[in-house]
């Protein structure tokens, strides 16, 4: 794998995080590719171009790394600690006008609603509403164990946590 502390002057920098993310904080003239969508927004980028890929700590660049090679990409770099070393180094980010909630507050108050919504109409309507305060538990508790939060999936398709396209 190839690592790198610096951006090299030809190199295309391409951000593989997930949109809040990126506009929460992304280095200048970064193309954003969400993980999921990284063959599809690479297809019409030209193979020979350098790139240098970025996310959160190096993990879902190194991935993207991988599928990238598998398409013929020629010269594909890792940002070294990704955004968490770059911002940890003092150095320069840009934000988006555009700031959406971070996803663990949006889950945050997804689950929380439902809780409160599946409660009160277990107490006025049936208790059989209480299937779906248990039901939100059950995936809360999953959600920590696992590391796999599938609320947060739902609300990652939800038209504000989406670029209005990729760049």
């Amino acid at each position: 794998m190839s690592m790198v502390n610096e951006v090299p002057a030809n190199a295309m920098v391409v951000d593989v995080r997930e949109y809040v993310e990126f506009a929460a904080g992304h280095i200048k003239g970064a193309q954003l590719a969400p993980l999921g969508d990284v063959e599809k927004v690479a297809s019409a980028w030209p193979r020979e171009q350098a790139l240098v890929l970025v996310c959160k700590g190096g993990v879902r660049a190194e991935r993207a790394r991988q599928r990238l090679t598998a398409m013929g990409f020629a010269e594909l770099l890792v940002l070294r600690g990704g955004m968490d070393s770059w911002v940890s180094e003092g150095r320069p980010v840009v934000t988006e006008s555009r700031q959406p909630w971070s996803m663990e507050r949006q889950v945050r108050i997804a689950a929380g609603t439902l809780v409160l919504v599946t409660l009160v109409l277990a107490v006025t309507l049936s208790k059989l509403w209480l299937i779906g305060t248990t039901f939100v538990g059950a995936g809360l508790v999953f959600a920590g164990v696992s590391n796999i939060c599938m609320m947060a999936s739902l609300l990652g398709k939800l038209p504000w946590n989406r670029a209005r396209q990729c760049r």
